[in-house]
Parts: C-alpha cells; sequence; structure tokens
C-alpha cells in the first residue's frame, strides 16, 4: 500500500468487516445456518485481507490494536441495539477507555 492515509481507510474498512463477521456469526447459531455463515466466512476473509494490506504500511500492533478495537467497540454497540444487551454506565466507560486508546495509537504512530 502506497499511502498512510489509504492504510488507515484500509484499516477502518478491516474493522468494520470485523463487525460484520461477529454479527454474522450470532446469527449463524453455531455455524447451523448456511446463510449467516457463508456471510461470516465472507466477512472474515475480507477483514483478513484488509487488514494485510493495510499493515504493509502501519505499524503492525499500532494496526492490530486498532483493528480489534473496531470490532469490540462496534459489537459491543450493536449489541446493546439489536440484542438488548446491557448499556450501563460502568459498560460505557469501559468503551470510552478502548476508544480513547484507539484515538492515542493513532495519535502517537508516525506518518
Amino acid at each position: 500500500m502506497r499511502s498512510t492515509g489509504m492504510a488507515w481507510i484500509t484499516l477502518i474498512l478491516a474493522g468494520l468487516f470485523e463487525v460484520g463477521w461477529m454479527l454474522a456469526l450470532k446469527y449463524s447459531d453455531g455455524l447451523t445456518r448456511v446463510w449467516p455463515t457463508i456471510a461470516t466466512g465472507g466477512a472474515l476473509v475480507t477483514s483478513m485481507m484488509l487488514l494485510s494490506l493495510s499493515i504493509g504500511s502501519l505499524p503492525l500492533g499500532t494496526a492490530y490494536a486498532i483493528w480489534t478495537g473496531i470490532g469490540a467497540v462496534g459489537i459491543v454497540i450493536l449489541g446493546v441495539i439489536l440484542f438488548g444487551e446491557s448499556a450501563d454506565g460502568l459498560r460505557l466507560a469501559c468503551l470510552a477507555l478502548i476508544v480513547a486508546g484507539m484515538v492515542g495509537l493513532k495519535l502517537v504512530t508516525p506518518a
């Protein structure tokens, strides 16, 4: 990947596809439902491909932490919205810490 700007965009997309495969995995009912299982695999492969492209221009540790952070934050938010999971203050504060860590890593990463 040539530009770090494009690498960051690719990394964000990889994180969004991570959220997608986790959500599809939930709907696959233990990989027993065909279409959600296919969606899980497709989103997983896409997420990994995009992550692999981004680490060509970004530090490995930073990219991995932000990729997993996007996935964690995204799936917690969807869990609250779609599945009625808890949105209590302490849980949201912990989520904010993950976001703060991701922002901090972005800010201290060269280029």
